[in-house]
């Protein structure tokens, strides 16, 4: 491969290297590793060069800032600096690819029924404990990443085969995100929905980039204190919450339509469950976001370095609905169990309360809101509008 440094390389069409004076910076928080371990690289969007003789440059995609010198790795294990410059080490390159219904990401509110090609890469830039995924996030060998995939190739495989979106999960996207815009654009060419899987946890910079790519997102809640979000993830809360914000208030597709979010909270026992942790999030969300975005608890089965922890109780995740709906949520789900209920679209007319949306897991059992039923987005029994893209 040849060599990658600051004199050969050009920016990105439209895009600058940012140059950082000397001195006053945050330190690398990076892992040593050899240049030859990395293939297909692509040159970070959001970097900052410094000029001191050290070739050190800063990542800027996410809050953590890592400072790396030559031959070091960020947090996330997947961006490192080659001789000043940092790359994206897993561009081009997946973990696997599935085919999924989209509810299954998950979305409720979004072309229910429609297929989706889910894909990750590997890595991560956050530290979860209870992480579901870890063998992917936590990959410290590119040895697992078989498959290349352009994005273009991926963009034309879910077109020949008819899948509705194509969804970027199963480790965090922000870590892949240049890979991720890349792939959405070639999708929204070929008509295809790009979907972002999220806890977000992404630098105010990175941010409209990012989402500009995308029609939906499924963004992480994952609790909703601080010392939570820092002893159980290693990140912090109010960096997600301004993620959030931006992606429902803020965020347009190219298209100019607002990005669709729902938002997922795992509920872990003893943990992030309690009646206030519950309380202040859902009063944050109507607040913040309004009471059409919907939520989504989630069951915690034993993981990780969690393993200690029991599987979340049924009654927990109905506990934390009736909250959600008393705080004035108007679409709260219940997940990772068989839950026909929590499962339901309702009609958030207080008078109405018709079934819209009935699945059964993560089939489509009747849809009210389709055109066969005249619902076209609207509940059928009293006309009212349902927020989604349907």
């Amino acid at each position: 491969m040849p060599s990658i440094n600051a004199a050969t390389i050009s920016p990105p069409a439209g895009k600058r290297w940012r140059e950082a004076p000397e001195g006053g910076h945050r330190e690398s928080c990076g892992h040593t590793a050899s240049v030859t371990d990395v293939r297909n690289p692509a040159i970070a969007r959001w970097q900052t060069q410094f000029h001191d003789g050290t070739n050190r440059a800063r990542c800027e995609l996410c809050p953590r800032r890592c400072v790396l010198k030559p031959g070091q790795r960020g947090f996330c294990f997947v961006r490192s600096n080659h001789d000043g410059l940092i790359v994206s080490d897993t561009y081009g390159r997946s973990s696997g690819f599935a085919v999924d219904p989209v509810e299954k990401k998950p979305l409720n509110h979004f072309h229910p029924g429609s297929s989706v090609l889910s894909f990750g890469t590997a890595g991560c830039n956050s530290g979860c404990r209870f992480c579901q995924n870890w063998d992917i996030a936590k990959a410290r060998s590119f040895d697992r990443l078989g498959m290349e995939a352009s994005p273009e190739k991926i963009a034309q495989v879910a077109a020949d085969r008819g899948i509705d979106s194509v969804a970027f999960t199963y480790n965090d996207p922000i870590v892949f995100a240049e890979y991720a815009i890349d792939t959405a654009e070639a999708c929204r060419a070929l008509g295809i929905h790009p979907i972002a899987v999220t806890a977000g946890y992404m630098s105010a910079e990175a941010r409209p980039d990012f989402y500009a790519a995308m029609d939906a997102a499924n963004i992480d809640l994952k609790g909703f204190t601080e010392e939570f979000y820092w002893k159980v993830t290693g990140t912090h809360l109010a960096d997600v919450l301004e993620t959030i914000d931006y992606a429902v208030n803020e965020a347009r597709t190219p298209e100019g339509e607002h990005v669709w979010v729902e938002l997922t909270t795992l509920l872990i026992p003893g943990f992030n469950d309690d009646d206030a942790q519950l309380h202040a999030e859902c009063t944050w969300i109507r607040e913040h976001l309004g009471p059409d975005v919907p939520l989504h608890f989630s069951a915690f089965h034993p993981s990780y370095r969690m393993m200690d922890v029991p599987p979340t109780p049924h009654e927990t995740l109905t506990r934390a609905r009736d909250i959600a709906l008393e705080e004035g949520l108007n679409y709260v789900y219940t997940g990772n169990v068989h839950d026909r209920e929590g499962d339901t679209t309702y009609c958030p007319n207080p008078e109405c309360r018709a079934k819209l949306v009935e699945r059964d897991w993560y089939r489509i059992i009747a849809n009210r809101l389709s055109a066969g039923y005249g619902g076209n987005g609207h509940c059928p029994v009293c006309r009212t509008a349902i927020a989604g893209r349907w």
